[in-house]
């Protein structure tokens, strides 16, 4: 049998730092913003030509952090609980037979660098870019497709904010030149722990978002409460 070597083409500098929070489809949280930064040859005009007049773009890309020497054959989807298993190729889980994964994600700009600016990714900083193509909507937007696995988005959570907590988030917000108040929102209102937890209102929660770690919890009354927006280091 024939083996073949893949190499990244480019690396995704991400508003994400950790893999906890990251949503669970690209498109989920529009504030989530990162770039591309492509590799000789590749980072060059003439790699790019054309690619302007496109809105969105396929990332196929490495799961880099999630790279498994077992052969799955099933695994346990976060959509569906973390506890029923799903055929490995019924679903989009991290852990594939040769850790590959594709996210579709808007493409905002290139700049004189030929770095791409994206947006509404899903994609973890420093995740290894193997490809990039071209969004054709006539072709992939089917309008009678169907997934009876995952018919509907995910049910969002309200958030609520600690004043301060609020107050910090907006400061660096603007400090970072992101819409970070709507990041965070965004990706807490889809519930990012474990769908099998039942967390006591006194537990908290910890993501780091681009360079400040968020902290929440849930309360008795349902929903989320942010607690701290911190900057770190």
């Amino acid at each position: 049998m024939d083996s073949y070597q893949v190499q990244p083409i480019g690396y995704v500098h991400s508003c994400f730092k950790e893999k906890f929070a990251i949503p669970r489809q690209p498109a989920l949280a529009p504030a989530a913003r990162g770039t591309i930064e492509l590799l000789a040859p590749y980072n060059q005009p003439r790699a790019l030509e054309g690619l302007e007049q496109v809105s969105h773009i396929w990332v196929i890309f490495l799961f880099h952090r999630a790279q498994d020497q077992q052969h799955r054959l099933q695994v346990r989807p976060p959509r569906l609980g973390g506890n029923q298993r799903l055929g490995v190729f019924a679903s989009r889980a991290s852990h594939r037979p040769n850790s590959i994964g594709q996210s579709l994600v808007k493409l905002d700009r290139i700049d004189s660098q030929c770095q791409l600016h994206i947006s509404g990714i899903d994609l973890l900083d420093g995740t290894p870019v193997l490809d990039i193509k071209p969004y054709i909507p006539f072709i992939e937007s089917i309008p009678d497709a169907w997934n009876r696995i995952a018919e509907q988005p995910p049910a969002l959570l309200p958030i609520d904010w600690q004043p301060e907590a609020l107050s910090s988030a907006q400061k660096h917000a603007l400090r970072l030149q992101e819409p970070l108040v709507e990041l965070i929102e965004q990706c807490l209102s889809q519930d990012p722990k474990p769908a099998y937890q039942t967390p006591a209102p006194s537990r908290q929660y910890g993501a780091l978002l681009h360079d400040v770690n968020v902290v929440w919890c849930y309360p008795e009354g349902g929903g989320i409460l942010v607690l701290a927006v911190e900057q770190i280091g």
